[in-house]
């Protein structure tokens, strides 16, 4: 099978057609990147959809949000804003979409007066009435409650109490706040003794709703397709099975783009170069059957075109324009004919004698030297000429 010249441009269309609109579609094709469990070192919290760990995953493998970053000391953190310090997680629970936060510097306590999760994903677990006291260094307080050891001073000491509680506590004692705090449900209806600062901070996130999926043996919750928030359950062997097999497709295809295009582009080459040999090949035929038969321009075929010596030129009067710029011969022209360009004061101007068309000296020069003619009515300027009708 030959392909002509004519027929090598359908050739190569037809290849960049099958390359862009059917391969590069596949290799671009909209499933979800894969984004492995991840931590940040051994023994750590792993982390996955719908989460994403800086700097080991990118931020498309989780919603926004759900964000988590590696410490310097290598372990997981969390920052919810509008917070400046970040939370440490100590556990995820994907089953439950439930995840387990303390304080870095021990002191949960503090960060639970200005506690607000409102402003991100996450909201309080099973949040339950508690109120901060300030009592005296002095009073005894009841044994049945301990002063949290990181607030107060040499004067004060600070309490956490259950609300109903309150009552229990010395009346020297001032509330200082009562706000609902999130702690696990095992210790969410008891009593404080002193020991919030090891306590957990346990907050839930209820979208996008992956348990039913996470329950699945060998299942795993992830986005529907790049270009797409939604998620949905797959399959953990079958989706690493098909990212492969997508992934030896790519290579295969890419593998062959360039050999493919190589060799269009060495077949298009041989194909011109032999259809110019034998075009060549067939001229030399017939000219020599025909007896070498050298076809010659007829006189009447060549046209000569002659210009005018300069001394003719020089004989036809130019002008300096004045801040009118009217032309000497009365015409309203504004614009040189040949360069197309506005006159201008103290522009040396052309005319030629008879028809009294005007131009630009150098315009007119150049082209007198070329042609014997007018530019605009075509007349001979030379004296001899009887005008231009």
């Amino acid at each position: 099978m030959t392909f002509s010249t004519q027929q090598l441009p359908l050739l190569l269309h037809l290849i960049f057609f099958f390359f862009f609109f059917i391969i590069f579609p596949l290799l671009h094709a909209s499933q979800p990147k894969p984004c492995y469990t991840s931590s940040c070192g051994q023994g750590n919290v792993d982390v996955r959809f719908p989460f994403s760990l800086f700097p080991y995953q990118p931020e498309s493998c989780g919603y926004t949000g759900f964000n988590l970053l590696c410490t310097d000391g290598g372990n997981t953190a969390l920052k919810l804003p509008p917070m400046s310090e970040p939370f440490l997680v100590k556990e995820i629970d994907y089953e439950t979409q439930r995840i387990r936060l303390n304080d870095p510097e021990n002191c949960l306590a503090r960060r639970l007066l200005n506690f607000d999760a409102s402003g991100s994903p996450f909201s309080p677990l099973r949040p339950r009435k508690y109120t901060f006291l300030i009592c005296p260094k002095e009073d005894n307080v009841t044994a049945s409650f301990s002063a949290i050891d990181c607030l107060g001073n040499s004067t004060s000491s600070f309490f956490v109490v259950q609300l109903e509680l309150v009552s229990l506590m010395p009346s020297s004692c001032q509330i200082f706040k009562t706000l609902p705090l999130p702690f696990s449900w095992s210790v969410a209806y008891t009593a404080f003794p002193g020991g919030q600062n090891s306590r957990d901070l346990w907050l839930k996130w209820d979208s996008p709703d992956c348990r039913d999926c996470e329950r699945r043996t060998n299942s795993r919750c992830g986005f529907k397709n790049n270009t797409s928030l939604q998620a949905q359950c797959f399959s953990s062997v079958n989706s690493g099975l098909h990212n492969t097999g997508l992934q030896v497709l790519k290579i295969i295809c890419l593998s062959l783009v360039g050999p493919l295009t190589a060799l269009t582009f060495c077949v298009g080459l041989v194909m011109c170069s032999s259809e110019r040999v034998s075009s060549q090949i067939q001229h030399a035929v017939v000219a020599r059957l025909s007896g070498s038969v050298t076809v010659r321009p007829q006189p009447s075929d060549e046209v000569t075109r002659t210009g005018l010596d300069e001394s003719t030129i020089e004989s036809y009067k130019k002008f300096e324009l004045g801040e009118s710029r009217r032309l000497p011969t009365g015409s309203n022209d504004v614009v040189c004919s040949i360069c197309l360009s506005e006159y201008a004061t103290k522009e040396s101007v052309r005319c030629l004698p008879e028809c009294e068309h005007c131009f630009h000296t150098e315009c007119i020069d150049a082209w007198l030297k070329l042609h014997s003619s007018c530019p605009v009515c075509r007349s001979n300027p030379s004296p001899t000429h009887e005008g231009c009708n």
